[in-house]
């Protein structure tokens, strides 16, 4: 997954106001107790952080 697809994803997810919020706030124990924005900068592949962010939140299957 490409960074510009998981961030349509969470924009489609949370709207775009909410979703740099949620990234920026947000810390989730899938990603060792790390923010979205904390595991993407310190390399986290894109994928495995969107995984995360689906068993974190109600996701809709077409987002999976």
């Amino acid at each position: 997954m490409r960074l510009t697809q998981f961030w349509e994803r969470m924009n489609q997810q949370f709207g775009e106001s909410y979703a740099q919020s949620v990234a920026k706030d947000y810390v989730i124990a899938e990603l060792g107790g790390r923010t979205i924005e904390q595991a993407l900068a310190e390399g986290e592949p894109a994928k495995r952080v969107w995984k995360a962010v689906v068993a974190t939140f109600d996701v809709p299957q077409s987002l999976h």
